[in-house]
């Protein structure tokens, strides 16, 4: 088949040209979308009398033909064509003849491809979003089966305070929320149809772009034929929500790395989601998690890799856009195993309760009860912090816990210590203590749980 451009030329494209240039092997993916959108520009065709109703069927017909052979696996991509649109539309003219040649009146390859890609994008960022969803619900799940283990909670990975290991992952819960509300908000600016802004300039005949988005079930248009070719903005900001949630997972994967060890013993992988060493006959290696934490910086590279082709393009459309698809093929792939991985590990994890509970009264944790002891003893809190840890350092000094000095050793740091102190200095009793909105206190980590279950499947 000649190119489509053949007329203006005297001489063949070089055979390295055209494996340079080809996007084919990497492109093929976009069929179905292409398709899609080539049925919709046909059908308006022919509504505004641009082509007649005999080539649009014919052209219709074809194309669901080509679809069929693309899914049976007896398509053959050709890399002399080089990518998805001109391997579609050969085949379309081999099967139609002059009807398949009409049909990419009134559009480019430069809107055809922003088309495709922003169908594709539709489509995966609802996927996206379900398997987010998935693996919210299953986060639950399992805080809601160990609601009542306690844990140390962490600042500066020093243990601070005791918390319920049900309030911790809720915390993931959370962070997931906010990256399915970007990736929706994300949605209402991809869902825009460019088709028919065509090279750069629109055209001359009387085509209808919102019949088309209305039949593609686009939300809109694009106003401005140049910006709707040359930008890809849009896929930037799914690259930049995917970067936010795979930052997320990889830092759930590395605290079930650190629990997973020797050191902390919070948890036991299952082995089915671990590997071996080829040496080491004792080893029970994270590699699922060190994978998910090591492909982030896979997803950020694909970033920066997008917005470093688009820092310096030059309105309208650049060969230099061809670069935008593999970047947001392999973050779709990436994070779609990611979230999929971690959903069917993560019931399968052992939580160490007793463990968790014993290193959570530890170090002091519940030090900062005391200090809220005094306060509600009339102290200024400033006051009842020094206090406070003088008391530490004396259990230091002495190498005892706060919950086995006795009160008179408590009373030489202040006589506004009474018996009740030791309803607070316990871990469990730490955590039930807690009044505050969005603490870890059982009741408010059940009212969270509820909550979030009714936002989830509002969202």
């Amino acid at each position: 088949m000649k190119k489509p451009w053949s007329g203006r030329f005297r001489e063949k494209t070089s055979k390295i040209v055209e494996s340079f240039t080809e996007s084919i092997s990497f492109d093929h993916r976009l069929w179905k979308y292409d398709i899609e959108g080539s049925i919709a520009h046909a059908k308006m065709l022919t509504k505004q009398g641009i082509i007649s109703k005999e080539d649009s069927k014919k052209i219709i017909k074809g194309l669901e033909e080509i679809a069929k052979e693309i899914e049976t696996g007896k398509f053959r991509f050709r890399k002399k064509l080089e990518d998805i649109h001109m391997n579609i539309e050969a085949a379309l003219i081999e099967k139609t003849g002059d009807a398949g040649r009409k049909l990419h009146t009134a559009r480019s390859r430069n809107d055809q491809v922003a088309l495709d890609l922003r169908l594709y994008l539709r489509a995966e960022i609802k996927e996206v979003i379900s398997s987010v969803k998935k693996f919210q619900k299953t986060l639950l799940n399992v805080a809601t089966k160990h609601l009542h283990v306690v844990m140390p909670g962490y600042t500066h990975l020093q243990r601070a305070q005791p918390v319920l290991l049900s309030h911790h992952l809720l915390a993931y819960v959370e962070m997931l929320r906010r990256d399915v509300e970007r990736f929706h908000d994300g949605l209402k600016r991809t869902n825009l149809l460019p088709l028919g802004s065509c090279a750069i300039a629109g055209t001359t005949f009387p085509i209808d772009r919102i019949y088309v988005a209305k039949l593609l079930g686009f939300n809109g248009i694009s106003e401005n034929s140049i910006d709707a070719v040359s930008d890809r903005d849009f896929a930037i900001e799914f690259l930049s929500g995917v970067s936010l949630l795979i930052m997320h997972l990889s830092r759930l994967a590395e605290e079930l790395i650190l629990w997973s060890t020797e050191e902390f013993r919070f948890i036991e992988l299952p082995d089915a989601f671990t590997t071996g060493s080829s040496i080491m006959p004792q080893k029970k290696n994270p590699d699922v998690a060190e994978l998910i934490r090591g492909k982030t910086g896979r997803v950020y590279g694909n970033l920066l890799s997008l917005l470093t082709t688009m820092k310096g393009l030059p309105l309208s459309y650049n060969r230099d856009l061809q670069e935008d698809k593999q970047p947001v093929f392999d973050t779709v792939d990436t994070i779609k195993s990611c979230l999929a991985v971690l959903n069917e590990m993560l019931p399968g994890i052992k939580f160490n309760a007793k463990r968790m509970y014993e290193t959570a009264g530890d170090a002091y944790s519940t030090a900062t009860d005391i200090a809220e002891y005094l306060v509600k003893k009339g102290l200024p809190f400033r006051k009842s912090h020094e206090i406070t840890g003088k008391i530490v350092l004396h259990c230091m000094k002495k190498g005892k816990k706060l919950e086995e000095l006795t009160l008179k050793e408590l009373n030489t740091f202040s006589p506004f210590i009474k018996n009740d102190v030791y309803s607070c200095l316990k871990a469990e009793e730490s955590v039930k203590n807690k009044k505050s909105r969005g603490s870890t206190s059982p009741d408010e980590v059940k009212r969270q749980i509820q909550r979030l279950r009714k936002i989830i499947d509002r969202i």
